[in-house]
């Protein structure tokens, strides 16, 4: 029997997977808010939308006002939140280990994000990823976004590893029909953001994972695909 072994390639969804970028977008929220005369919300009132987008969060924040002109307000949300980029979030605890691990391991990793590309590409020099992430696919990079199958699809083409090797890692019910759409194993994180009535266990993920340090051991990962001639 072979050892456990971390996969080829691991992608990740970045907000509420490996970035707490719930701060930021509280930030943003409150920001928008203020301008318009209306009082501060709190991170917990705000942080079970941010895995959903910009209009989720703003429906969050400003319930009374209708989906028309809210829709109207998402260019001002992304514009002010690239001002508050990364002035708050943080990585969840554990990530840096489990990212260093499959390092180690001679695995390469990557981000898929419905995040537009532009604001994706941003965080990276902030986190000295710039270097170290093999792939960063946003949103707005192809011509459709998860839960379509494409993004993983292509994330898996331009590192060269076929996608029965790679492990999708996200925290939405999204992340997890686009990993099983594109044939990838999956992992549910549950330690993101997620609403009150949703049920991670429904969705079907290969594996559910509690908290980020778990995946510093490579027997916590699905068991995909390995190299030709791998013990």
């Amino acid at each position: 029997m072979s050892a456990a072994a971390f996969p080829r390639a691991a992608l990740f969804d970045l907000d509420g997977t490996l970035l707490d970028s719930a701060p930021d977008m509280l930030a943003t929220a409150n920001r928008m808010r203020a301008s318009r005369g209306i009082g501060a919300m709190t991170l917990e009132a705000l942080r079970p939308h941010v895995s959903k987008g910009a209009r989720a969060m703003l429906a969050a924040a400003f319930p009374d006002i209708a989906q028309e002109p809210r829709e109207a307000m998402v260019p001002e949300f992304l514009a002010v939140y690239q001002e508050e980029l990364g002035r708050h979030s943080v990585l969840f605890d554990g990530v840096a280990d489990m990212l260093a691990a499959l390092e180690r391991a001679g695995s390469v990793w990557g981000i898929v994000t419905n995040k537009p590309e532009y604001l994706a590409r941003d965080i990276l020099p902030q986190l000295q990823w710039q270097t170290r992430c093999a792939v960063l696919i946003g949103g707005d990079t192809l011509a459709e976004k998860k839960p379509h199958p494409l993004p993983l699809q292509v994330a898996a083409e331009r590192i060269g590893i076929d996608i029965a090797a790679c492990v999708y890692v996200g925290d939405d019910e999204r992340d997890i029909q686009s990993a099983r759409a594109a044939g990838m194993s999956s992992i549910a994180a549950l330690w993101g953001y997620r609403q009150a009535h949703e049920e991670p266990a429904q969705w079907q993920a290969d594996v559910m994972v509690e908290l980020p340090e778990i995946l510093i051991e490579p027997a916590a990962w699905p068991v995909v695909q390995r190299p030709v001639g791998a013990t």
